[in-house]
């Protein structure tokens, strides 16, 4: 409960112009409640964006365990992902600035749910090489890449640099797409590695 007021706090005020003071009124604990569960603020951010997380890890767990062909899985996966990464920032106001603005705090937050993220998405990539669906010589490498370019497309995603028309989306639904299961490079038969 404490975690979440101050998301609201932080989400509405700012991560630096919310007290420990702030966040015990609006729970209506006392700070000595307060400070038994946190040392000081930076602990409660950081509960904060680990929550937040845990809620991402769900939602993509949840796309992972779909009964679909391991193909159609990834893409929803890759949309899933980035849609649910715009609407926590933009459901956390301005601790979006604090995020952007700190990041390497975050990312310290971040790396265990990395992990479980290139876990999910090497388990999508081994069924899909068990379905004879992908030729994918090392599915732990290939999720670490594919894990890096989400991370890579988050932020032009939630500035909308990508465009948020319909058309647009289908676009680059259809770019994204090509580029994970056709590559860059013209298949001709003496291009064999």
């Amino acid at each position: 409960m404490l975690v979440e007021v101050a998301r609201q706090l932080f989400a509405r005020k700012g991560v630096d112009d919310t007290t420990m003071n702030d966040i015990a009124q609006a729970s209506q604990k006392g700070r000595r409640t307060l400070y038994t569960y946190f040392k000081n603020k930076n602990e409660i951010y950081l509960a904060v964006v680990e929550s937040e997380l845990n809620q991402l890890h769900q939602t993509l767990a949840d796309v992972a365990a779909m009964k679909l062909p391991a193909d159609e899985k990834l893409v929803t996966f890759i949309y899933a992902r980035l849609d649910a990464i715009k609407a926590l920032v933009f459901r956390n106001g301005t601790l979006r600035a604090t995020f952007f603005r700190d990041i390497w705090r975050v990312e310290k937050v971040r790396k265990g749910f990395d992990l479980k993220e290139v876990e999910i998405i090497k388990g999508i990539l081994d069924d899909g090489v068990r379905e004879g669906v992908f030729k994918v010589p090392d599915t732990l490498i290939t999720a670490s890449v594919l894990h890096y370019a989400l991370k890579g497309l988050e932020v032009p995603y939630i500035r909308g640099v990508m465009g948020d028309n319909i058309t647009q989306r289908i676009k680059r639904r259809e770019n994204v797409m090509n580029l994970i299961f056709n590559g860059i490079k013209i298949k001709r038969p003496e291009n064999v590695y």
